[in-house]
């Protein structure tokens, strides 16, 4: 757990915005953000906001809620190119058999980040039908 030390008292309710958010997944963090990205990145990182804590979502799944369904590998270099953890939820995207890869911050964090969000796994509609 963070400890935080400091005199601007405006910057410590800040970061304990947001250590508040990585401690009770699920809270939404109501801080503007300087987020700059390609329009494509944006519309992934968009989507990436909307997925509640507890629930993954495929890269197939994000690049057909944003409307560019082949764009699969774009939305995982997208994912990989937030420099927002947490805020922009990328550790909520799996891989379409619900395993995870790539994460900047690494495996290792994305795993902790799923288990504590307790998540349950969305798939693409062909990963939920089987066709």
């Amino acid at each position: 757990k963070a400890h935080l030390i400091g005199a601007d008292s405006d910057y410590e309710a800040v970061i304990a915005r947001i250590v508040g958010l990585i401690e009770t997944p699920g809270t939404s963090l109501t801080l503007p953000l300087d987020v700059r990205g390609t329009a494509f990145q944006q519309r992934v990182w968009q989507a990436l906001q909307k997925i509640p804590a507890g629930e993954t979502v495929s890269y197939s799944e994000v690049a057909r809620r944003i409307g560019s369904p082949g764009a699969v590998r774009a939305v995982a270099s997208a994912c990989a190119a937030n420099r927002l953890a947490v805020a922009i939820p990328c550790h909520r995207v799996v891989r379409n058999d619900g395993s995870v890869s790539g994460y900047a911050w690494g495996i290792e964090r994305k795993r902790l980040l799923l288990d504590r969000e307790q998540a349950k796994t969305v798939f693409d509609s062909k990963a939920r039908t089987g066709v």
